[in-house]
């Protein structure tokens, strides 16, 4: 089978944790992996040792801050030059911050990363997956039930929460599948969102959210919270498995679909967010206007 006809998967936040664990088993398989990093350094050392690992030599790093648009735009470009087909973009990276910071778009930086970040993103790539049809795109989300204060995407009139800011930034996630996957409808693109189950994470870096939770956890359960391994089980079964077959615009948790918040499932409400990120990151035209 020749390169341009392989099986190709490109996975975000790829350098560790859920991320890596996904990049390692789509590379086991002999697919085609694309790790899409914020640190080149650790990305590299995560290549080399699912390299090792897997003997897989076609294992593409991509270096990108999704807070910096530019940085995504330009890493976009260098995916479409090196993929001549996307079979499946999961959509993994987040993160958390402990105090209200902004991107270098002045845009609060949870927002931006966890949100517009993948928004951008998809939207660049959009195209080379359809053409790669059938093809899937899967977000990572959490279930936090919460609503986006579309009033206050930057948390300038609100006493800044770090987990509140999160969780808003991550149901912008379910916004955005429920939306693209209206969008999307007879393209043979499927887009579905993933909630992996709790696991160790290090969400946030080692003083963040769930990096500092983690540490007195440990101390109480250790082995028995589950591994980013196991986690991954969900994302795989939702970015190859037949049973998905056609299947768009879910909200899964294990092999079934669960209830998301109520926020999310108001169609204005995806429409209204689609189109103020769409003004964030620039867009003149709706990149999936011709298949709204």
């Amino acid at each position: 089978m020749t390169d341009a006809n392989r099986r190709a998967v490109l996975v975000t936040g790829a350098n560790s944790g859920l991320g890596k664990a996904l990049a390692r088993a789509f590379a086991r398989d002999g697919t085609r992996v694309g790790m899409l990093v914020r640190n080149e350094e650790r990305g590299r050392a995560a290549r080399d040792e699912i390299l090792a690992a897997t003997g897989n030599r076609e294992i593409q790093l991509f270096v990108a801050d999704l807070g910096n648009q530019r940085e995504v735009r330009r890493a976009a470009g260098q995916i479409l030059d090196r993929f001549e087909r996307i079979d499946a973009l999961i959509n993994n990276a987040g993160t958390a911050y402990a105090s209200r910071c902004m991107s270098p778009e002045g845009i609060e930086r949870s927002f931006a990363v966890n949100h517009l970040g993948p928004f951008l993103l998809t939207s660049l790539l959009l195209e080379r997956i359809k053409s790669s049809a059938p093809a899937r795109i899967v977000n990572v989300g959490t279930k936090m039930e919460t609503a986006i204060d579309f009033d206050d995407l930057d948390w300038t009139r609100r006493r800044y929460r770090m987990m509140q800011a999160y969780g808003q930034s991550k149901l912008g996630n379910l916004h955005f599948t429920f939306e693209l996957a209206r969008r999307l409808a007879g393209t043979g693109v499927t887009v579905n969102c993933v909630f992996p189950g709790i696991f160790r994470s290090n969400l946030g870096g080692s003083d963040g959210a769930q990096g500092v939770f983690w540490k007195a956890v440990d101390l109480l359960l250790g082995r028995f919270i589950p591994t980013p391994t196991r986690a991954a089980e969900r994302v795989l079964y939702a970015t190859r498995s037949p049973d998905l077959d056609g299947v768009t615009g879910r909200y899964l948790g294990d092999r079934c679909s669960i209830k998301a918040p109520a926020q999310a499932l108001d169609p204005e409400a995806n429409r209204r967010l689609w189109a103020i990120s769409g003004r964030l990151v620039g867009f003149s035209q709706d990149p999936a206007a011709s298949s709204a």
